[in-house]
């Protein structure tokens, strides 16, 4: 079957903006184990996170694959956080400061049309930055029980972004992504622990071109969460289970009105590991396998984080 007989459904979607998922990108399984506290206490922390994601698959709202000759979306993305944990103290915690910076380094799209409905570039990403309260661990009889931190994270609108492309490394709008992460110790070895995250987009000025001849867009209000469970092997080594999961619960709006049938859902489950080669540096693996899509690409992610306490 040729191209130019799949062009104008490609052309419909495109208009309709299917395919041009309103949500930011957020922290969907970056983190993991032992999420709850800083490993080694006040200083600074660099962490490099590398992420592979391979998509065959883009979903509308009833799940279903959208009808394009392909859907195809594999990008690689690299993260640099910064992050210090001061001696500021407030309480029973600590003050800090994390800032991170994404740089998609891959990006391919298929659309089998040659990419008339489907269009990405890649690039750096927006600069996220957030202040945090670390509170202390509650300690047991054979070590803590229990450790967890605010953090009040403010994504910048500062990558690179175009109107004429579905798929940017930057957002164009201000999010607000405040979390709560904890870490409880059933046992020494045997650790779970959670990231929370409540999401809220400002106003894009700039709409992509799907959205067709409007001022402005504004994805709605989404819920998200890490999650993990992992054990000591050995002292060293732990093995483990780790997920995630994002609801969007408020409509996008276009020009102030609410537009139905764009929310986003995902949940993955997969295996991970984590390596200490001492208190100071650590290596963390993660995969993931995505289920229950609506409006959102399909796929599967590898997730590599290294982790150094100067």
């Amino acid at each position: 079957m040729s191209q130019i007989r799949y062009l104008p459904l490609a052309l419909a979607i495109a208009a309709s903006g299917a395919q041009a998922y309103d949500l930011p990108v957020v922290n969907l399984g970056l983190t993991s184990f032992l999420d709850g506290g800083l490993p080694a206490g006040p200083g600074w922390y660099l962490q490099q996170y590398f992420q592979n994601y391979s998509a065959d698959r883009l979903r509308d709202e009833n799940g279903d694959r959208i009808g394009l000759p392909k859907t195809e979306l594999d990008y690689q993305v690299a993260v640099t956080q910064v992050s210090y944990l001061s001696n500021l103290r407030l309480g029973n915690a600590s003050l800090g400061l994390n800032a991170h910076l994404p740089i998609v380094t891959k990006m391919d799209v298929d659309d089998g049309l040659n990419n008339a409905a489907l269009k990405a570039q890649d690039g750096v990403g927006d600069v996220l930055i957030g202040p945090f309260i670390q509170f202390d661990p509650i300690m047991g009889p054979d070590g803590p029980r229990f450790v967890h931190r605010i953090e009040l994270q403010v994504n910048l609108p500062t990558g690179e972004y175009s109107d004429k492309r579905d798929i940017n490394p930057g957002n164009n709008a201000v999010s607000f992504n405040p979390y709560w992460a904890a870490t409880y110790w059933f046992n020494p070895k045997w650790s779970a622990s959670v990231r929370a995250h409540y999401l809220y987009n400002f106003r894009n000025d700039d709409p992509g071109y799907a959205f067709g001849d409007v001022s402005d867009i504004q994805a709605g209000q989404a819920l998200h969460a890490n999650f993990a469970t992992e054990y000591a092997v050995t002292p060293q080594l732990r093995l483990g289970i780790n997920g995630y999961w994002l609801k969007q619960i408020s409509d996008t709006k276009v020009d102030g009105h609410e537009v139905s049938g764009r929310r986003e859902k995902v949940w993955a489950i997969g295996p991970g590991a984590m390596y200490s080669f001492s208190q100071d540096d650590h290596l963390v693996v993660n995969a993931y396998f995505e289920q229950d899509v609506e409006n959102r690409p399909d796929g599967s992610r590898l997730q590599v984080r290294y982790i150094h306490h100067f």
